[in-house]
């Protein structure tokens, strides 16, 4: 694991830190159950992930390291249900949220995926849950490629047909090779990182010898934004979302893209700009409906730290939780955006941004009592997360069946409240992830949110 991955797996020791991805499909029909199978086979060969378990070495000189389950068994991680009451999408969300609160087997891969028959209209539904630990949402939409199609028609060829006992069997590993590959990684990390501090210190003392002022300034400016980063928040800022629990609430609805972009254009901003503004939109009329108005709140956003070519395409988590206050109070939508696009600029000229995996692996040092105190400190007095995920364009299948909504789902993980959104087939799937304890009346900030959207919808 990359040290940022290991927090994310470390911090679980706090099960309100829980960092559980769960994704909510709506298919047309029942995918084939022989092709469907043969595709889960061909994308658990295709993404290696999907059949490792977390193995820590004994002495704990590495990160926790992903290794071939030999134990992987395939019906423990496809299941298929039958829903009930009216089959609607209410219900379907209703079934998703225990599986989203279950913590995840951690001797097992990460993953499950179930099949569910009896939506109305002949449809049926899919809920997909994937631990934060295998990767981000941007990285879980590149991996999820082997499992779709473009076209109803597209069989699952014969090299891919196959069943998931089929795969090959792990080879056996002893905990003497475990130890000696954590000294290894370690040595390797460390001198890696030992050559990348000594390559910028040979450039920052260049740099003083040339410009001493500027130089100085610029250490300061990045010690400022390290210390930023880890800054302790040491209670929410809402008078109404305050404690936090284990319960989860889970809500949905769509939006027309083109609508979405229409309004950004109009209120001068980007797509996630206008989010972003919905959201603070609707969580002011939230705290206004229970008498306590609120200027600004904490909110907590993933920057995308993925670039071009092989790195972007692999798992794992490549962004930065940026934290920052952000205006709910303001009233107007257009200044709502405005400021949301400045402090989102702001979030994004952090200079500590590309040192994420060198901060948190100074912090994975620690003793796990002073780490599991920091992340507590760090994540659990949040207001609410947003997140913007962009996914197919066009609409895509799975063993036959077309996949007509994409609802996203992402872990509140200490904060009072995630809402994502995730681009579809020219659609913006919106899901809510509420912490009952603190949002004890889910459906109305609901209906909140949807109104902050109604309302930068209007942008003309």
């Amino acid at each position: 694991m990359s040290d940022y991955d290991a927090g994310l797996w470390h911090s679980e020791s706090d099960p309100r830190l829980r960092s559980t991805i769960v994704s909510v499909w709506v298919l047309d029909r029942m995918p084939d159950d022989g092709d469907f199978e043969a595709m889960l086979a061909a994308s658990v060969e295709d993404i290696p992930r999907l059949r490792q378990r977390v193995v820590q070495d004994a002495l704990e000189l590495a990160p926790p390291r992903w290794e071939v389950d030999p134990n992987f068994d395939p019906a423990y991680h496809l299941r298929k249900l039958t829903l009930g009451g009216k089959g609607n999408l209410r219900d379907l969300l209703d079934l998703a949220e225990p599986i989203a609160m279950q913590a995840f087997d951690k001797d097992r891969p990460l993953w499950e995926f179930y099949l569910i028959d009896g939506l109305e209209g002949g449809r049926a539904g899919a809920i997909m849950k994937l631990h934060h630990a295998v990767s981000d949402g941007v990285g879980l939409v590149k991996m999820t490629k082997s499992m779709v199609e473009r076209d109803r028609e597209t069989a699952v060829s014969g090299v891919r047909k196959r069943r998931l006992a089929d795969l090959p069997a792990p080879e056996a590993k002893e905990t003497a090779d475990r130890l000696r590959d954590a000294l290894a990684h370690r040595v390797s990390v460390e001198t890696e990182r030992v050559g990348r501090v000594a390559g910028g210190a040979l450039r920052w003392l260049g740099a003083l010898a040339s410009d001493p002022v500027g130089t100085l300034e610029g250490a300061r400016d990045m010690a400022a934004s390290v210390g930023r980063m880890l800054r302790p928040i040491t209670e929410p800022m809402s008078p109404v979302m305050r404690d936090r629990g284990m319960a989860l609430a889970l809500d949905a609805f769509t939006v027309p893209l083109a609508d979405v972009k229409r309004a950004a254009l109009a209120a001068g901003g980007s797509v996630n700009d206008l989010f972003v503004a919905a959201v603070a939109g609707g969580m002011r009329l939230y705290h206004e409906h229970h008498g306590k108005p609120v200027d600004e709140l904490q909110m907590m956003m993933p920057i995308n730290l993925r670039g071009d070519g092989e790195k972007a395409a692999k798992a794992g988590n490549q962004f930065a939780p940026s934290r920052f206050l952000v205006p709910v109070g303001t009233v107007d939508p257009r200044e709502r955006v405005a400021l949301i696009q400045e402090r989102v600029r702001e979030q994004r000229r952090e200079p500590a941004l590309p040192y994420l995996d060198d901060v948190t692996g100074v912090i994975n040092r620690l003793p796990r009592a002073a780490t599991r105190n920091l992340m507590e400190g760090m994540l659990t007095s949040i207001d609410f997360v947003t997140s913007n995920v962009p996914g197919p364009r066009r609409p895509v299948y799975t063993a036959g069946a077309r996949i007509e909504h994409m609802f996203p789902f992402g872990p509140p993980a200490g904060a009072a409240v995630n809402i994502t959104l995730f681009s579809y087939d020219g659609i913006c799937h919106l899901g809510m992830n509420a912490d009952r304890t603190a949002v004890p009346d889910p459906q109305l900030l609901s209906e909140c949110l949807r109104k902050g959207l109604d309302e930068m919808l209007a942008l003309e």
